[in-house]
């Protein structure tokens, strides 16, 4: 049976409203080299069939993700207190000749929240 109802789409927030937010990473364990560079332990599998089928082959149920500069940087200033905004400007003086960084910094936490890995608010 076909509906009549529209889907509604997200609303996009301005960019005036993302420099407000204030990304929080998730409850990951993650470790950072002397280099500053950023390792996320990210769990395989939250099923009980994964992870039985992971224990079974004698495997953890985690991977390692580790982040370039940029995204440690960035993962390690998204606290809950920082705005975007603030980050944004952290990123600005750690990396003065980036170009295009705010696209990058937007893009990035955009991918972050739509893996989990941080909330966006």
């Amino acid at each position: 049976m076909l509906s009549n109802k529209k889907e509604k789409k997200p609303i996009k927030p301005t960019e005036e409203e993302f420099l407000r937010y204030r990304p929080k990473r998730a409850d990951f364990k993650w470790e950072e080299d002397t280099n500053g560079i950023v390792k996320l332990k990210v769990k395989k599998f939250k099923s009980n069939l994964g992870k039985s089928f992971l224990n079974l082959i004698k495997k953890e149920n985690y991977f390692s993700a580790s982040m370039d500069r940029l995204g440690s940087v960035v993962w390690k200033n998204s606290d809950g207190n920082k705005t975007v905004e603030d980050i944004l400007k952290i990123v600005e003086k750690e990396f003065p000749n980036e170009k295009n960084i705010n696209q990058r910094l937007y893009l990035f936490l955009q991918n972050l929240s739509n893996l989990g890995y941080i909330e966006l608010w």
